[in-house]
């Protein structure tokens, strides 16, 4: 058996590890750059902020940002987490296990949220320029990192749900995760554009969430999602040691 076959193992464990230490250095880097300054904004968020404020005219496109980033807050990005534990159960105990863990999952992503919120305390834009409500000091953003936890787990949902079942054809599943991200990126966009929130805000919650949904994705047993009766090898792409 070729030795690259371990290999190809070893990179598909690691490879989680390694995205998710770049995504929680970057985000370690902004948050302490926006300490360091004192919540102060950086060009790109006064940028950003003028741009947004210059193109408001369309009443249509300011209902259309409202709704977008409505989505991204209340039971939605919940019942998301309920339904990609759903998606990702082998059967009945393990779809309501599965559904309760990543319940779980999206609200101590939450928690550890407000904490660094009230580390980093970081105010908002000025509240002349908001176009909705909004509360509580600005990073990272609450809006997007909540969208990105809860498209991150339905992305994860999907992609076990195909591994067990075919009720989902793989061109709709891969239509679906594009979709989730756009989701994500629309609703993080939208803060910036209702004026609630500094471009890094919205930076910072994508980095953040990368990081929470890469930890929760090193420490998921590489088994857990072959379905009842099923050994690992039926599911590998490589051949048992035997070379049966």
């Amino acid at each position: 058996m070729s030795l690259t076959a371990p290999s190809a193992r070893r990179a598909v464990r690691t490879a989680p590890l390694i995205v998710t230490a770049l995504c929680a250095g970057a985000f370690a880097l902004l948050a302490v750059l926006v300490t360091s300054r004192g919540g102060a904004p950086f060009p790109l968020d006064t940028d950003a902020l003028d741009w947004s404020v210059g193109h408001r005219s369309s009443p249509a496109a300011v209902t259309a940002a409202r709704a977008v980033t409505a989505s991204g807050t209340g039971p939605y990005p919940y019942l998301c987490a309920v339904v990609a534990g759903l998606l990702a159960g082998r059967d009945a105990r393990h779809r309501l296990v599965a559904a309760a863990g990543a319940l779980v999952f999206l609200l101590a992503g939450q928690a550890a949220r407000y904490g660094l919120l009230a580390a980093v305390a970081r105010p908002r834009p000025p509240m002349a320029d908001w176009l909705t409500h909004a509360s509580g000091f600005a990073f990272p953003s609450g809006h997007a990192t909540t969208s990105a936890l809860a498209a991150g787990l339905l992305i994860w949902g999907l992609l076990r749900f195909g591994r067990v079942s075919e009720a989902i054809p793989g061109l709709l599943r891969g239509a679906l995760i594009v979709l989730l991200v756009c989701w994500a990126v629309a609703v993080g966009l939208s803060r910036i554009y209702l004026g609630v929130h500094w471009a890094t805000d919205v930076v910072g919650g994508w980095l953040y969430a990368a990081t929470w949904l890469g930890l929760g994705a090193s420490f998921i047993p590489a088994r857990s999602h072959l379905p009842a009766g099923r050994s690992h090898h039926e599911h590998s792409p490589y051949p048992p040691p035997d070379g049966r």
